[in-house]
């Protein structure tokens, strides 16, 4: 046993059973599903609409910017939850000023990047131009 209660013996046991688990759902699948194939089953599958027209047309990627800087700053937030988990802790030891420090600055950086984001027409839909396209 270490310090922390477990052993690594016992983790990959965890794993093994767990991929053989995945390994034998995955074959038993294979076996129990029917493997009719069919020109319908073989075309293309979109939101459970059939695809209509060509698959290469131009679209706004306005789309995947704005997804993108959420997925940022979700999973960024997403790091404030274990802080904020043993704060209480850290009140106890003494060290509440450092903590909420160190929260407060990284609170503050994602702000400043959001307004970023933001003062840089980023988040908007359509973005103005300063230049007239002719």
């Amino acid at each position: 046993m270490t310090e922390y209660g477990f052993s690594f013996v016992s983790v990959i046991v965890f794993l093994s059973l767990a991929a053989l688990f995945v390994f034998a759902v995955l074959l038993l699948g294979r076996f129990l599903r029917p493997s009719r194939s069919s020109q319908e089953k073989r075309s293309v599958y979109e939101c459970g609409e059939r695809p209509i027209g060509d698959a290469w047309f131009n679209f706004n990627p306005r789309f995947y910017i704005i997804a993108l800087i959420f997925v940022i700053f979700d999973v960024e937030i997403s790091f404030t939850f274990p802080v904020a988990k043993v704060f209480s802790s850290w009140i106890k030891q003494g060290h509440a000023g450092l903590a909420y420090a160190e929260l407060a600055t990284f609170i503050v950086i994602l702000l400043l990047g959001f307004i970023y984001v933001w003062k840089k027409g980023d988040l908007d839909w359509l973005k103005k131009f300063d230049h007239d396209v002719n």
